[in-house]
């Protein structure tokens, strides 16, 4: 009856990532960092994941002498979030769960 829920997109850090890059054209490491509240390191292992399996892209500049890490959503990471959100409405449409009272 249900959808299997996107295992990768469901921890609670990769979500937050995505739903970020969902409203911008990028973001950068520190203000990621910043917003999900979790560890450098976290951080970084839950990147490499979304890389991993093509959800977004990243990329390393420098900027003032300084390395600057940007992400970027990509076309399967923005269907992946969208398939998400549909899947979620349906565990949470009780219409269809045909309950009887």
């Amino acid at each position: 009856m249900f959808n299997n829920l996107d295992s990768i997109l469901h921890s609670q850090t990769r979500l937050a990532i995505i739903s970020v890059l969902m409203g911008v054209e990028e973001a950068e490491f520190t203000a990621l960092k910043e917003i999900t509240k979790v560890s450098a390191g976290n951080l970084s292992l839950q990147l490499d994941k979304l890389k991993e399996n093509e959800y977004i892209t990243i990329q390393k500049d420098f900027k003032n002498k300084y390395p600057v890490t940007k992400c970027r959503i990509t076309k399967k990471g923005i269907l992946a979030f969208e398939h998400y959100v549909e899947t979620l409405k349906e565990y949470l449409d009780i219409k269809k769960l045909n309950f009887k009272k």
